[in-house]
């Protein structure tokens, strides 16, 4: 598991910050969007080539760990 986290990296200069796969501009948000959608692993992977299955993989762990936050407390 730990090898798959590595996959997800947050840097202030890409994407202000937010998580994204492998320093690329494209989220840990949008690709968990696309899951949510319906879209299949094979479809996304066959739209966005430079992404890989272990891309997804390493999304679906790292929104499983945040969901095991027992509390949010609003920012604003």
């Amino acid at each position: 598991m730990e090898n798959l986290l590595s996959r997800i990296t947050s840097n202030p200069e890409i994407r202000n910050g937010r998580p994204c796969i492998r320093d690329m501009r494209f989220t840990v948000t949008e690709l968990l969007e696309l899951l949510a959608s319906g879209m299949t692993e094979q479809e996304i992977l066959a739209d966005y080539p430079y992404l890989e299955e272990a891309d997804i993989q390493a999304c679906l762990t790292y929104a499983a760990l945040i969901s095991k936050t027992k509390r949010i407390i609003p920012i604003a």
